[in-house]
């Protein structure tokens, strides 16, 4: 289990820097050795912040950062950018935030608008070559783009929206399974909904869930029946909503035939431990067939228009 850093910069509500810093030495010290974070997150802030945190015990993470999603013309004229140029600069201003010689893990964040995937990849893997960058990882791609870019340079990761109402990764796991590419499930709590902890009615303007269409209105009345559910089979079996949506995630790597990592995110240092506990809950069959269903039950898409992380925002095609 890793853990994902972009709340701690933005995204959802006001994040406080030495909490941030205290929860990820938290997480060092409990055993997570993965962490995420990406270039776009707080524009560069929680890069920073990774890097502050970790500047003395570096040797006990792998790093993982993302690049692709240029927001400097403001959200809404954001660009999903690889051409190779780009793609250097990028790794270089990371490596410099980050405080590192070598990020253990880069991700394209979105597949491009403005080239080839092909012609990213390849920027990418040179990136290996010249000793910046250990492995390649995509993000939120199809399973077309993960043949076209695997067939440049292997591809170590995945990253994509997986948990028990989001799903849509599973039309690429089968190509992944084959290529032998593994699945770091980010939001894998529902962006906190699943755990039955976020009170929709006191979330802060700041809060992109007070307008992601899941959460609001009558999709997110329905979407309530989902936690409650989850709610349920977690008072059976003696634990956390929480820990039941992180147990089946990892449940399914079986079925998915690969393996999978989670990287939940968290600014509290309390939610660690209670976080990892969710490795040793086993989940019994009536469990499971409970949760099942749940996948088809939700109501809303899983962005809003404008998003940062929302829909490729339309471009002319390329090859």
């Amino acid at each position: 289990m890793g853990l994902g850093c972009m709340g701690m910069s933005e995204h959802y509500g006001r994040a406080d820097w030495d909490r941030s810093i205290a929860t990820i030495h938290e997480a060092i010290e409990q055993g997570v050795s993965l962490l995420d974070t990406a270039d776009i997150y707080g524009s560069g802030h929680n890069e920073v912040l990774v890097g502050r945190a970790i500047h003395d015990r570096r040797d006990r993470v792998r790093l993982a950062t993302k690049f692709g999603i240029d927001r400097s013309g403001g959200d809404a004229n954001r660009r999903f950018r690889g051409e190779a140029a780009y793609v250097q600069r990028c790794c270089e201003a990371s490596l410099l935030r980050l405080g590192v010689d070598v990020i253990d893990l880069y991700y394209l964040h979105r597949p491009p608008q403005d080239v080839a995937i092909e012609e990213t990849v390849a920027a990418m893997a040179e990136l290996v070559s010249q000793g910046k960058v250990r492995a390649l990882g995509l993000s939120e791609v199809s399973a077309a783009e993960l043949r076209r870019a695997h067939a440049v340079h292997p591809i170590a990761a995945v990253q994509s929206e997986y948990s028990l109402w989001t799903r849509d990764v599973e039309q690429v796991t089968p190509v992944m399974a084959e290529l032998g590419v593994g699945l770091v499930a980010y939001a894998p709590l529902g962006r906190g909904f699943l755990t039955g902890t976020i009170d929709r009615r006191k979330l802060a303007s700041t809060d992109f869930r007070s307008r992601n269409p899941r959460f609001q209105g009558e999709a997110g009345d329905a979407n309530e029946g989902i936690a409650e559910v989850v709610r349920a089979v977690a008072q059976r079996l003696g634990a956390k909503p929480a820990q039941v949506a992180l147990a089946w995630t990892y449940a399914q790597a079986e079925r998915l035939g690969t393996s999978v990592t989670t990287i939940p995110g968290t600014t509290r240092p309390e939610r660690i431990g209670e976080n990892l506990a969710a490795l040793d809950l086993v989940l019994d069959e009536q469990a499971l067939s409970e949760l099942a269903p749940l996948g088809e039950r939700v109501s809303g898409e899983r962005y809003g228009p404008g998003s940062v992380g929302g829909p490729r925002p339309a471009a002319p095609s390329v090859r």
